[in-house]
């Protein structure tokens, strides 16, 4: 059982994985936003039920799952229609991530959210006990995301100002990694918290 939760988040491109990865490598337990999302709604789920009894029929591919793509265009420039699926999924993402998190071995564990900032914060997440932001300047941000998805530097820019701001996630945050240098200075930087946080944890038990 772990009671101590880390939130790790960060903006696009930041490099968000490659630090839970180094937290996995030294036998921290992750759980993922991003599948707990594709989890709230598989086949057979109360979830995609729900998305269907909202939305219709027609957002289900022919094998019974959902269509995202079909999901996208009923949402796509509808703000009354995101908040309403955002309504079905959120709740199902943030109770699969915590009970991920009690379940799992060790002193601590990590929910990794990429939208954590935009999703509420530790207002929606009250139950994490640090929130860790992965930092990064945005024109290294915007370079990143042009390299990595073969985009203009407009559509990076776009992509980078439909997240929270950089403000806005360090306003949240317990703690920073500014993720601007090579891969290789993040062994320190990990190893560093993953010590704090098991201390943490210790007296936290």
């Amino acid at each position: 059982m772990s009671e101590f939760i880390v939130g790790v988040t960060g903006g696009v491109a930041s490099g968000k994985s490659e630090v839970t990865r180094r937290f996995e490598a030294l036998g921290v337990p992750v759980a993922d936003a991003d599948v707990a999302a594709r989890t709230a709604v598989e086949p057979g789920s109360d979830g995609l039920a729900e998305v269907v009894a909202t939305f219709g029929a027609d957002v289900l591919a022919p094998d019974g799952s959902l269509d995202r793509a079909a999901m996208r265009r009923h949402v796509f420039g509808d703000d009354t229609a995101r908040r309403r699926l955002e309504a079905i999924i959120h709740p199902r993402v943030r109770a699969n991530l915590r009970a991920a998190c009690e379940a799992a071995s060790g002193p601590y564990a990590i929910a990794a959210i990429p939208l954590l900032a935009e999703g509420g914060g530790r207002e929606a997440y009250p139950w994490l006990s640090r929130i860790l932001v992965v930092d990064v300047p945005v024109d290294v941000q915007r370079a990143r995301v042009m390299a990595r998805d073969r985009v203009d530097a407009e559509l990076a820019q776009r992509m980078i100002a439909a997240q929270a701001t950089r403000d806005q996630r360090l306003a949240i945050a317990d703690d920073v990694i500014v993720n601007d240098g090579p891969v290789e200075l993040l062994v320190s930087h990990v190893a560093a918290l993953d010590r704090r946080y098991r201390a943490l944890a210790g007296a936290h038990a």
